[in-house]
């Protein structure tokens, strides 16, 4: 078995190969689409091959502006092969050892995507569970489960309640309430980075992150409260495909207050009149009063993602 990264004369070959398991792929009509626009890429589009045929193969997408691939978002072996959990291993170990040698700062992460009303079914749990232990075993060992949510024009635009106001600031008072809000988080990322790199650096991570996203640095709205006190943070973002939500946290000594349903509805405003037709959103399974108040907002789960990713050092 031969494991290696693609050419361009590999492309017939790779849009070819076809995923028969109930799992998010990518189609060739999208590999190609993007391929072109530098977010898929032959050196990021992994293959194992037997006697010229392809017997599994992985997809790192990343930013059309990036260095390095951000995640891996397509992980398929031949139903033939004996034992996929091993040859899907061994295919993203050299993967992950390649973009690390290339100087990526840390390994990409995998995302499974399973469609919400088919999650109990046995084809599922079994088409995720040949993933699941390649990614341990390739070093992808934090594991958590995400909803990725819509809001459509359909779901009406929520009237402001008045008991917050929205304004910008500058960098330093944006990062001093990212620091906050990490207190007490339920975000498993944000639990995690606490507890190997303690707030300050947390803080700093979630900010970088956000600043690099397509979304504008002046979309930016701290929230405040009727006697002008810091009660949270508004962050409209954007991805390569449409606007989302972003970040959105309300500081330890305010919570309890239903202010997190505030600050959601300024984003969902912010977007709306920007003129988007979709907003989409994300928060972990076990974040359930944001998944709550994502609900009471309009949106609508519309996938879930098992994300898995190498453990913050």
């Amino acid at each position: 078995m031969i494991i290696r990264s693609t050419t361009e004369t590999d492309l017939d070959r790779i849009v070819a190969f076809t995923v028969d398991e109930p799992v998010g792929w990518i189609a060739a009509d999208r590999y190609t689409d993007e391929l072109r626009q530098g977010m898929y890429r032959p050196e990021w589009t992994w293959i194992a091959e037997e006697d010229d045929r392809i017997m599994a193969r992985a997809l790192w997408w990343g930013q059309a502006s990036g260095a390095h691939p951000a995640a891996l978002d397509c992980l398929h072996v031949d139903s033939s092969v004996t034992d996929r959990s091993a040859l899907a291993a061994d295919l993203l170990t050299a993967g992950l050892r390649a973009f690390s040698e290339q100087g990526a700062p840390r390994p990409p992460l995998y995302n499974v995507t399973l469609q919400p009303d088919r999650r109990a079914e046995a084809a599922v749990a079994d088409a995720l569970e040949w993933r699941r232990t390649a990614a341990l075993s390739a070093g992808l060992t934090a594991e958590v489960e995400r909803l990725r949510l819509e809001w459509s024009p359909e779901a009406g635009i929520p009237r402001p309640s008045g008991r917050l106001t929205f304004a910008e600031a500058g960098d330093d008072e944006f990062l001093e309430v990212f620091r906050r809000i990490a207190e007490g988080s339920l975000d498993a990322e944000t639990r995690r980075n606490l507890a190997s790199r303690g707030p300050d650096a947390t803080a700093r991570d979630e900010m970088d992150f956000y600043l690099g996203c397509p979304g504008e640095r002046e979309w930016w709205r701290l929230a405040r409260t009727a006697s002008g006190e810091v009660a949270g943070l508004a962050i409209p973002s954007a991805t390569p495909y449409n606007r989302n939500v972003g970040y959105l946290g309300v500081v330890p000594e305010f919570r309890g207050h239903g202010y997190v349903d505030d600050i959601l509805a300024e984003i969902t405003r912010f977007q709306a009149r920007s003129g988007a037709e979709l907003i989409t959103a994300t928060t972990d399974t076990g974040n359930a009063p944001m998944a709550a108040a994502f609900a009471r907002a309009g949106y609508r789960i519309s996938q879930i993602r098992v994300i898995y990713s190498a453990p913050v050092s």
